[in-house]
């Protein structure tokens, strides 16, 4: 049911190249389209893609259907829902920057301001199943950044509706654009604008190949927060770990999907092996066990290692999306941890804990990009200006050193702007 790998052999990376060149090139012509034809282009693919005919009339969520989701979801989970966005809203409020500048004697003034992007796209998926704890996870922390405009992009389900749960969701959110289709060509709607949609600064949100390659495709003409690929879970244990938790929380990650990822890095063959039984028996009471065990087959793995030390090394090296510490010192382990997208740390620590209701955003770098990059927050919803005024004083005793530098790189024009100011002084000074 799952592999035994050696610490030499483990590595659930996938190739980098995204996509084959067929998905490539239909993604290409779908941007095309989409961009030259405008609001035709996104309701003959969505007519395609997901059988449904729109027009300017039905492709915006109305706010009678926001009403009718409610009505359609129950109270418990509205409230539960409501309980998790104050967490995810609490917790991002502590990534907000602040402006700063500093002032020096000689009246130079340096510093950095902070506001946040005009309009952001958040793209929810549709297929399998609907994931509201998403739509929270995109949404708040651009509302907590200050973005003025949010547009939510989601496939239509047959009929023409969006999954309740999703609208309850965005409504909780603060999300009130939202358009119903999804794929490579909501991608292109948002990037490039249509006569309904108007285009954004910024892409956000999972999607299938098609949506990943279509993000990769507009970035530079918009800005995007990843390309996602398949949950991955990595479960770092000692001999003091349950191997029934262990086993919870790798088929927690192995349900997503037949390509979501789950490893168990253990010193204890007898850990190792109860945890294979464990599987074994989980698995059979799972409403997604087929999915489940093809990903546990796949892309799962049990690795045992000589010592703890080794598990750290090969954790570091796979730099997994989730990372779950069910060691007898976690906390002293932790320090050694520098490749993580997000760590649970002990036995009470399941990561569906930080899916739904920590606090800490659940959308986080995969395939082993944990090494360079970081978890949705605050700063993806954010840019950056920096702040320049020189005083004359300040300008004229660091001039020759400027002039120096613009003239090493045989850049005249820039030396000559600094001259220019130095002469203007002079001719003042002669007067």
């Amino acid at each position: 049911m799952i592999r035994r790998l050696t610490s030499d052999t483990l590595d659930t990376r996938r190739q980098t190249e995204v996509g084959t060149p067929e998905q490539r090139e239909r993604v290409t012509h779908i941007l095309h389209t989409v961009k030259h034809e405008g609001d035709a282009a996104l309701f003959r693919w969505t007519e395609t893609f997901d059988g449904v005919a729109l027009d300017r009339d039905r492709l915006r969520v109305q706010g009678e259907e926001v009403k009718r989701a409610y009505a359609e979801t129950s109270e418990e989970f509205v409230t539960a829902l409501r309980g998790a966005a104050e967490r995810i809203r609490v917790f991002h409020e502590r990534q907000r920057r602040t402006s700063w500048w500093e002032a020096k004697d000689d009246g130079t003034i340096l510093g950095q301001r902070y506001l946040p992007l005009a309009s952001v796209g958040i793209y929810v998926p549709g297929g399998r199943a609907a994931y509201p704890s998403s739509v929270l996870m995109n949404a708040i922390p651009a509302k907590v950044a200050g973005v003025e405009r949010i547009t939510m992009v989601t496939p239509p389900e047959k009929g023409g509706s969006v999954h309740p749960a999703i609208l309850v969701a965005a409504d909780i959110a603060g999300v009130t654009e939202i358009y119903k289709v999804g794929g490579a060509q909501a991608v292109a709607a948002l990037a490039y604008g249509t006569e309904s949609i108007p285009r954004v600064d910024k892409i956000v949100g999972p999607g299938n190949i098609y949506v990943a390659l279509a993000k990769q495709s507009v970035f530079g003409l918009v800005d995007i927060d990843m390309i996602a690929g398949p949950s991955e879970i990595v479960v770092l244990a000692d001999e003091t770990a349950d191997p029934a938790f262990v086993a919870a929380d790798l088929l927690s990650q192995a349900e997503h999907d037949p390509l979501a990822s789950a490893v168990l890095v253990t010193t204890s063959t007898a850990l190792a092996d109860a945890v294979e039984e464990e599987l074994k028996r989980q698995c059979q009471r799972l409403s997604r066990a087929d999915i489940a065990a093809q990903s546990l087959r796949d892309y799962g793995a049990i690795c045992v290692t000589d010592c703890l030390g080794e598990g750290i090394d090969v954790v570091n090296r796979l730099a997994p999306e989730h990372l779950e510490l069910m060691v007898e010192d976690p906390w002293g382990v932790l320090g050694r941890i520098t490749h993580a997208g997000a760590v649970f740390i002990g036995p009470y620590s399941p990561e569906p804990v930080g899916d739904y209701w920590a606090g800490p955003n659940h959308i986080l770098p995969t395939n082993g990009t944990a090494r360079f990059a970081s978890p949705l927050s605050v700063d993806d919803f954010v840019k950056r200006s920096s702040l320049i005024a020189y005083s004359r004083q300040a300008l004229e005793r660091d001039a020759e050193r400027i002039v120096t530098l613009a003239e090493s790189e045989g850049l005249g024009g820039h030396a000559e702007a600094i001259r220019i100011r130095l002469d203007r002084r002079e001719g003042e000074s002669d007067e």
